[in-house]
């Protein structure tokens, strides 16, 4: 530990939950006007920590100072009112009220016991300025944007306060690399202005690039601290997981047979204009783009949870069918939304629920399902896919985001699916997980599935996919094989750049 004055120190932090012990002993300090990575697998007790410093939770033992002076808060609120601000992970925005209103939330310009509607806009404009979304419409409900723009009205919201620690827990999980950079612009100008930043992500390459200093904490514990200039990916992902993790982009041969989906000119309001493309077995097929390009709306599409305005989607050697979600499960198709605790699962609900809710009518009769058969089908999927779990009747809620994302596919290897669509399948998932996901994914087009994927992060794509098409302005447009793309040039793309 450094003796500089710290803006924060964490010394001995311990807390338990009932015979679970999430923290044995974190220890912790941001110096001013520094940006601090906070590195860790899912499950390390990172979250525990943050909610510990953010007033969510009461540590059991050890002490916090801010700057210089005993820090302990009451709540979230306190918290703030201290200067330290939180953005979690999984969003926490009132989705029927407007974008403004979110980040005004609690915070709202008032005279004379009035809200002061001109001051109060122009509040709001100001902080999305900072983020360079300055013309995201501020009276449009929370609910009407996608899961990345609903992130940068939560990061506005926390800007608002102008906080003196800022915590930032995987903030550019569903950001693209053009927002990306501007999330770092602005965390530039935080430092400038003496505002520390915590920053919690599982882009090691984002930590080396956007950090001073980081801490490692493994199993509830500090394993590991110094500065980020001198430390390598090697080291950071040996310290996290306690192993060496030499290919995470481990390719399997896996041979390309014949065409098993078609999309012909389809179109899909409000975003998707147009999109052909074919997908044979054994193929894994990336899509790039921006925020809002069309991407997820494509999936959608193809999985008719958006109802096709044009072209079609066909399913080769597919019983026939309306064009559902019902019908396109019978047909063989699968589907992993990127927004699990939305969309992808049923939170409060076993993992045996959920990896078997498209096929319960095979675990018993008459209604009535069979409680041993469902959870040995379970079982085994848990123990195939390597689910760190208590059991298959623990609520998948309490699992880590990356044992929640093995559940998910497991639910379309159990169904079973012979097509899979994935939506930015390791969003929020910690490096080890990742990897584990990616070989998962490279057995499935070994053993002849064939699999489309969504992703955000373009070193993913490159390392995973045979084949990427970028999505822009709500065409897909560039298909093509990996090997003639890199980075740059599928920014271009996607950008229109000519």
């Amino acid at each position: 530990m450094t003796t500089t004055a710290a803006a924060l120190r964490l010394t001995g932090i311990k807390k338990s939950f009932g015979a679970t012990r999430a923290l044995r002993g974190v220890s912790l300090e941001i110096l001013p006007g520094e940006v601090h990575a906070l590195i860790g697998e899912n499950g390390a007790g990172k979250s525990t920590l943050m909610k510990i410093l953010s007033g969510a939770h009461a540590a059991d033992e050890g002490t916090m100072e801010l700057s210089g002076q005993p820090y302990a808060p009451e709540d979230p609120h306190d918290a703030r009112t201290k200067g330290v601000a939180m953005i979690y992970q999984e969003l926490n925005l009132a989705l029927h009220l407007t974008a403004q209103e979110n980040i005004l939330l609690g915070a709202e310009s008032a005279r004379g016991g009035w809200i002061d509607p001109r001051v109060s806009r122009e509040r709001a404009r100001a902080a999305l300025a900072q983020l360079g979304h300055e013309g995201l419409d501020l009276d449009r409900p929370a609910g009407a944007f996608s899961i990345a723009e609903q992130q940068v009205i939560e990061i506005a919201r926390a800007l608002l306060k102008k906080p003196r620690v800022l915590i930032m827990d995987e903030p550019t999980s569903s950001l693209t690399q053009a927002d990306t950079e501007k999330l770092f612009a602005t965390i530039a100008r935080l430092k400038m202005q003496g505002v520390s930043v915590i920053y919690i992500s599982h882009f090691l390459e984002e930590c080396r690039r956007i950090a001073d200093r980081f801490t490692v904490i493994k199993d509830g514990e500090t394993v590991g601290a110094g500065e980020m200039k001198s430390a390598t990916v090697e080291q950071l992902v040996r310290l996290m997981t306690g192993r060496e993790v030499k290919d995470l982009y481990a390719r399997s041969a896996h041979p390309v047979g014949s065409v098993v989906l078609e999309v012909r000119e389809t179109s899909s309001a409000p975003r998707l204009k147009r999109a052909s493309f074919a997908l044979r077995e054994g193929e894994i097929v990336g899509l790039a783009g921006l925020i809002g390009a069309g991407r997820t709306d494509l999936l959608r599409a193809i999985f008719a949870l958006d109802e096709i305005d044009t072209g079609e989607v066909c399913i080769v050697n597919a019983p026939p069918g309306p064009s559902t979600p019902r019908a396109r499960w019978a047909q063989g198709l699968g589907f992993v939304s990127e927004n699990r605790k939305e969309e992808g699962l049923m939170l409060s609900q076993s993992i045996a629920d959920n990896l078997t809710l498209t096929k319960q009518e095979t675990f018993g009769r008459f209604g009535w399902i069979s409680r041993r058969l469902q959870r040995a089908a379970a079982d085994r999927w848990i123990q195939e896919l390597g689910v760190k779990c208590r059991d298959s009747a623990q609520p998948i809620g309490q699992l880590s985001g990356g044992n929640q994302q093995k559940v998910a596919i497991a639910r379309l290897l159990q169904h079973p699916a012979r097509i899979f669509l994935f939506d930015e399948p390791t969003r929020g998932i910690d490096v080890g997980s990742k990897a584990q996901i990616y070989e998962l994914i490279g057995r499935l087009a070994a053993s002849g599935k064939a699999v489309v994927v969504v992703s955000s992060y373009l070193p993913e794509l490159l390392g995973l996919c045979d084949t990427i098409g970028v999505m822009c302005r709500g065409e897909l447009t560039g298909f093509r094989a990996r090997s003639s793309w890199d980075e740059a040039e599928i920014m271009r793309v996607a950008t229109g750049a000519n």
